[in-house]
């Protein structure tokens, strides 16, 4: 395809893509429109990401494609875990259901994020700094309306939220979690990214460092100065997969997420189905969940990547996926794209040294560390199932740039996503909103849309689940095309804008 290029921006909230679409109306390209909506979501998304937390950027332009890993690290394990160590179990209250995770200052990791961002900046943006982070000083300064999709997550994991003293007064001032319409702001924050690129440099290597380090110690972190100082953004290739006459650039090891929706593929590659509409298509719904169950246990032989299929490792530690994430895309029209996930786990309920920053609670995620909490090697990248992605053509030009939050989701997610949109030629709109479904490793979770015909035909297949409503259970696709789409998902609030093309 030979399309021209427009400049578009999609996110989970309608103020990310806002900064994202003020930078590229600036004249700024695709990098510092994505820094700018990493910045602003750490403002509108709270409950999904943090500057103290972590993520990945896939970033395209004439001179090739890389991707930036700043997500968390582990920090120095002592030989002996203090006698104060904080690290508190809190039960969370799902719609049906409740799970318990691990929060306090003994859940943080080193954290990446505020450093990644500012890496990419450097390397790729164009535009001032200051003038990439100013919507995001504004938003903290003069505040924003939570609107119903944040007051859904931010209720959902309020008692972690409202932990310490600080977090509790900026995100539940009225004695209950921030709801619709109520007015947030953070100051704290404003001031911090308002003495960029000095503050971050604080945040490290600093005064504000040592501020952080000191705090550890006194309530029963295990984040050092040191451990602060060492962190470094990888700059990693992309894996690569060739689909049909297209390429699929995603997020490659030690990170899985991107292995295995390549793996999904491969093995829906080599079915003979009929690429029709998933909702009406028995055939085509059964492939697609077969494929979905059968990466599932080949995840559990070791098979990460479509290279091992033909030789499974039994003994290969089963590896997991984060908590809490957002996503965002961005596309210029000089071809630049950028691709990014960002995520803080749930929180972990305190805010770092005075800056309105909230920590990630990394090291409290079970799913992370399914040898136990508190047993990993020091100083070591944590892995993830964040797949920020991109969909070139035969000549190496991007297509379609997409990703999504959803935790184990993630995956199972994109893959629907990349089937619908390269298999049955579905415009970027219709293949987001089609339902979708997930194999949870006991069932067939199955959003409503789905004929009678089809439902019938998975349930004679797999045990199924049906829900009654879509919900953010099944991720939030946000994509943009380089001919003029873009779609933020519904599911998750999501917000979209496409540039008029520049002549």
């Amino acid at each position: 395809m030979s399309q021209p290029f427009y400049a578009a921006a999609s996110s989970g909230h309608p103020e990310v893509t806002k900064a994202a679409i003020t930078m590229l109306d600036a004249g700024g390209n695709a990098f510092d429109a994505i820094v700018a909506a990493g910045l602003a979501a750490s403002v509108a998304e709270p409950a999904l990401t943090s500057l103290a937390g972590g993520g990945f950027l896939l970033a395209k332009n004439q001179q090739g494609a890389r991707l930036f890993d700043f997500f968390a690290d582990t920090p120095t394990l002592p030989s002996k875990l203090p006698d104060n160590l904080d690290f508190e179990a809190v039960t969370v209250y799902f719609p049906g259901s409740t799970q318990v995770f691990h929060a306090g200052l003994g859940s943080v990791a080193v954290p990446g994020t505020l450093k990644g961002l500012l890496h990419a900046h450097t390397h790729l943006g164009r535009m001032p700094l200051h003038d990439v982070a100013e919507p995001t000083i504004q938003l903290a300064r003069d505040g924003l309306a939570i609107n119903s999709a944040q007051e859904h997550v931010m209720a959902i994991i309020t008692p972690i939220m409202t932990l310490s003293a600080p977090a509790k007064a900026l995100y539940a001032p009225k004695g209950h979690s921030l709801r619709a319409d109520d007015w947030f702001t953070n100051p704290q924050l404003a001031a911090f990214l308002d003495a960029l690129p000095g503050s971050a440099d604080d945040f490290y290597l600093g005064e504000l460092a040592g501020r952080i380090a000191e705090e550890m110690t006194a309530g029963g972190g295990l984040l050092t100065k040191q451990d602060l100082a060492q962190y470094q953004v990888i700059e990693r290739e992309p894996l690569r997969y060739q689909y049909r006459e297209f390429e699929l650039l995603t997020n490659p090891a030690p990170s899985f997420g991107g292995g295995l929706i390549a793996v999904a593929l491969e093995l829906l590659s080599r079915r003979p189905v009929r690429h029709t509409d998933i909702t009406t298509s028995p055939e085509r719904a059964l492939a697609l969940a077969q494929c979905l169950y059968d990466t599932d246990q080949l995840r559990k032989q070791g098979v990460l990547h479509p290279d091992a299929l033909e030789t499974p490792q039994p003994d290969a530690p089963i590896l997991r996926s984060s908590g809490g994430t957002t996503h965002m895309s961005v596309c210029d029209d000089a071809g630049n794209a950028a691709s990014m996930t960002l995520s803080a786990g749930e929180g972990a309920g305190y805010l770092a040294a005075d800056t309105g920053i909230m920590y990630n609670n990394m090291l409290g995620e079970d799913d992370l560390f399914p040898e136990g909490f508190h047993r990993f090697a020091s100083n070591s990248r944590v892995a993830s199932m964040m797949s920020p992605s991109m969909i070139c053509d035969a000549q190496g030009q991007v297509q379609m740039v997409l990703g999504t939050g959803g935790s184990k989701r993630i995956r199972t997610t994109l893959f629907q996503m990349i089937s619908h949109l390269l298999d049955a030629n579905m415009p970027l709109e219709a293949a987001t909103s089609t339902p979708r479904m997930h194999w949870d490793g006991a069932q067939l979770q199955l959003e409503p849309g789905f004929s009678d015909e089809v439902v019938q035909s998975l349930e004679s297949a797999f045990p199924l689940n049906m829900w009654s409503q879509p919900n953010l259970y099944f991720g939030g696709v946000h994509a943009v095309s380089s001919h003029g789409e873009a779609v933020g998902d519904a599911r998750r609030g999501g917000a979209a804008q496409v540039l008029q093309k520049k002549v």
